[in-house]
């Protein structure tokens, strides 16, 4: 089980990067210092690396449009590349090398030359907290002794996210629409400032309930998006648990496959710029699908479920349920229509990650 102390270093390196403060990562081969490339100004730069000698550490994934690595390495969301600085490179042109949603309105000037990594293993897990802390991975390095705003290792980022800490925090009796029976149960790990929901509806009883496994979605549930059919497939899941015996929506707060809002909001607009969804989580330099189910079987096992129907299209929260010790005796489709906004999203999801529409 991850330390409390583990935890707090990686929430304080989460909130330094956000904040456009240095960071110190450490790992068995090494000591690497940060700065997100996405928090940087040209003073925060100059204070980090006054003598304009810190490189660039960005994705795979990145570097293969840059022609720094090849569709292989770009394939790997955890594979690092460190591109030399050159004296061109001031926080601007920075931007413009790390998000791909800039390029065709600023052309990458380059040519670019990647350099041999310090630390690979600090440097890999330098991507897994930016990802942690949902901001583009891709940083300004040094690997000096300058004063930094928090420190963090490479275990305690790798345990980061771990579920065996949630906790029920609260819950309380919550009628919705489907259902007036509900009930709302918030849980809460100490290592993690997401809180994710269940919503119980019907009368418990010793049958599997119906259950949905269902990943925030601000624009689809909230806004009524029509780019993809999260809010439709809420509702009618609420439905379907609704006219069960009894079931259970797990509401995980796990925005855009995991890569957070403004990445999400990011490959929307990599959308438009002619990239299906897959392509442009791959060129933003994260993994096509980043969730964690481990989080939702631990809210099952919180609430004494160890077996249930799951309504879903995607095999892989199915495998993700069981690898994690919760049956899954049915699974239940939801068919639901499109409509000319999310026709491709919803090809793209049957042809390329293997959802079964």
């Amino acid at each position: 089980m991850p330390s409390v102390a583990n935890g707090r270093d990686a929430a304080r390196a989460i909130d330094a990067l956000r904040r456009g403060w240095a960071v110190r990562l450490s790992a068995p081969d090494g000591a690497i210092r940060l700065m997100a490339i996405e928090g940087a100004d040209a003073v925060t730069l100059a204070d980090f690396d006054p003598r304009g000698q810190a490189d660039i550490l960005i994705s795979a994934a990145r570097a293969e449009t840059l022609k720094l690595a090849n569709q292989l390495a770009a394939a790997d969301p955890d594979l690092p590349v460190l591109v030399e600085r050159a004296p061109w490179i001031d926080a601007d042109v920075a931007t413009a090398i790390s998000d791909p949603v800039l390029d065709l309105a600023s052309p990458l000037k380059g040519p670019f030359r990647a350099r041999s990594l310090p630390a690979p293993q600090a440097a890999k897990a330098a991507l897994r907290l930016a990802r942690l802390a949902g901001i583009l991975p891709a940083y300004f390095l040094s690997n000096g002794d300058a004063p930094v705003e928090a420190t963090v290792s490479a275990d305690a980022i790798a345990a980061y996210d771990d579920a065996t800490r949630l906790a029920i925090a609260t819950r309380a009796r919550l009628p919705v629409s489907a259902s007036e029976s509900g009930e709302i149960i918030a849980f809460r790990s100490p290592d993690e400032p997401r809180e994710h929901i269940a919503l119980v509806v019907g009368k418990r009883d010793s049958s599997p309930p119906v259950i949905r496994l269902h990943s925030e979605c601000l624009t689809g549930d909230v806004l009524g998006s029509l780019k993809c059919d999260c809010g439709p497939q809420l509702h009618e899941a609420l439905h379907r648990i609704a006219d069960a015996p009894w079931g259970i929506l797990l509401y995980l707060r796990q925005e855009g496959r995991g890569i957070g809002l403004v990445n999400k909001l990011r490959a929307y607009a990599m959308q438009d710029q002619g990239f299906d969804t897959v392509d442009a989580n791959v060129r933003l330099g994260f993994a096509i699908d980043a969730r964690d189910f481990s989080v939702a079987a631990r809210m099952l096992d919180l609430l004494g479920v160890d077996a249930v129907r799951l309504l879903t299209n995607n095999p892989n929260k199915v495998a993700g349920l069981e690898a994690a010790g919760i049956a899954v005796t049915e699974r239940l489709p939801i068919i639901l229509p499109t409509n000319p906004h999310n026709e491709r999203y919803l090809a793209t999801k049957r042809d390329r990650t293997g959802h079964q529409l």
